[in-house]
C-alpha cells in the first residue's frame, strides 16, 4: 500500500511553520526543520539532534524525505567523480564532480532520461522516464559539495546543468531547485556561478529573461545551419535557428548576458568551410562566446571527432573575428562521464 505520508520537502517555510501551530507547538520549530533539510541536508528525522523525540516523531508519523543515495561512485584517473544517484522510486541518474587546479565543478541531472532527440548523446537515447523534483537536483549539488571538500579540500566552486536530460523542460523545477541553491538558507552560491545549459527552447529562454533569472546560459548549438542541425538534433525542426535567434538576442536585450554556445565538431559533418561562415555569422548575432568540445564516443561509430585541423579552422576564423573561443578538453572519459556520455550503464 502506497505511504500517506507528505514529502516534507515540497513545503514552504510557511507551510512547515503553519504545521506546527496547527498541532499546539510552537510555529519556530518549522524554521528548525526547514534548516535541517536544506541548509544541514539531513537525510532523516531522527538526525535532527535539537528537536525533541515527540517532536520527531511527529515528523517522522506523518511526512518523509525522499533523499537520493549514491548508489555507485566511481573516479577518474584525471580526478573526476561520477555518482550513480538512486532516487526515492529507484530510478537512476547520474552526476559528474569536475576538478580543476582553481575549481571544482558540478555537472548535474535534470531530467531521468531526456526529452529531446539529439542523435549523438547517450541520453537521449532512454528518452524521458520522468522530471527530476527540485529537491532530487537539490541533493545531487549538495552530494558533490560534500565530495569537493573531502576530495579536494574546498567547497563546490560551480555549477552546470549539463547532466542528463534538457533544463528547459523542466523549466519549473530547475528553477526552484537553482532558488535554493543560492538561498542563504540553503547553499548560499552565487547564482553567477551557475550555467544552465540547453539545447534551444526560444519560448522558455524569453520566459527566463522575462524573469530576469541571474544565472548563466549555453546553448548546445552544434551547427548554424538548419539541416544540418535538424539531421543530429531532430527537435531543432520544431525549433528553428531563425527563433532561437530571435530568443537569444531577446535575452541579452534583457538580461545584458552573454551568451556560450556548446559546439562540437564532427568529421563530415559540420567541419566543412560553410559551417564555421554559418558559425560566424550566428555569433555575430549576440555578444558570446564559443567553447568547442572533444567529442566523446557513444559507442555506434556514427559520430567521430573531426581532424584537428578542421578545429584549428574554427579556432582561427574565430578569433580572428574577435570572438572569444575556448577548446574544451573531455574529463572523465574513461568512466564516461564526459558530455554526451550519461546513459546509466550501470
Amino acid at each position: 500500500m502506497k505511504s500517506k505520508k507528505k514529502d516534507i520537502r515540497a513545503l514552504t517555510k510557511e507551510q512547515l511553520r503553519q504545521f506546527f501551530e496547527e498541532i499546539g507547538d510552537k510555529s519556530f520549530r518549522g524554521n528548525q526543520v526547514y534548516e535541517w533539510l536544506w541548509s544541514k541536508g539531513a537525510h532523516t528525522f531522527e538526525g535532527m539532534t535539537n528537536l525533541s523525540l515527540a517532536t520527531r516523531q511527529v515528523l517522522q508519523d506523518n511526512f518523509v524525505i525522499n533523499h537520493i543515495s549514491v548508489d555507485q561512485m566511481q573516479r577518474s584517473t584525471d580526478g573526476t567523480i561520477k555518482n550513480a544517484v538512486r532516487l526515492h522510486d529507484g530510478l537512476v541518474v547520474e552526476s559528474v564532480l569536475i576538478p580543476t587546479p582553481t575549481r571544482t565543478t558540478a555537472c548535474v541531472s535534470s531530467q531521468v532520461g531526456c526529452s529531446l532527440d539529439c542523435k549523438f548523446c547517450a541520453t537521449a537515447r532512454l528518452k524521458r522516464m520522468r522530471n527530476l523534483n527540485p529537491d532530487e537536483i537539490y541533493d545531487q549539488v549538495k552530494t558533490i559539495d560534500n565530495q569537493s571538500r573531502s576530495y579536494h579540500n574546498r567547497p563546490l566552486s560551480n555549477i552546470v546543468f549539463m547532466g542528463m536530460g534538457e533544463p528547459l523542460m523542466n523549466y519549473n523545477n530547475v528553477l526552484k531547485a537553482i532558488e535554493k541553491i543560492t538561498s542563504p538558507e540553503g547553499l548560499g552560491m552565487s547564482p553567477k556561478r551557475i550555467t544552465v545549459s540547453t539545447s534551444g527552447v526560444p519560448k522558455i529562454i524569453k520566459k527566463m529573461a522575462d524573469e530576469e533569472v541571474k544565472f548563466k546560459l549555453a546553448v548546445s548549438l552544434h551547427s548554424a545551419i538548419d539541416e544540418v542541425r535538424t539531421d543530429i538534433m531532430p527537435f531543432n525542426e520544431n525549433f528553428p535557428l531563425s527563433d532561437l535567434k530571435e530568443a537569444l538576442k531577446y535575452w541579452y536585450e534583457k538580461t545584458k548576458s552573454r551568451i556560450t554556445y556548446e559546439y562540437v565538431v564532427w568529421k563530415g559533418i559540420n567541419d566543412r568551410k560553410q559551417d564555421i561562415d554559418a558559425l560566424l555569422a550566428f555569433c555575430s548575432y549576440v555578444p558570446c562566446k564559443v567553447n568547442l568540445i572533444e567529442y566523446n564516443p557513444i559507442d555506434d561509430g556514427a559520430f567521430q571527432q573531426a581532424a584537428k585541423h578542421s578545429v584549428d579552422a574554427y579556432i582561427n576564423a574565430l578569433e580572428s573575428r574577435g570572438f572569444v573561443v575556448n577548446v574544451r578538453r573531455s574529463r572523465g572519459k574513461d568512466i564516461d562521464a564526459a558530455c554526451g556520455q550519461l546513459a546509466n550503464k550501470t
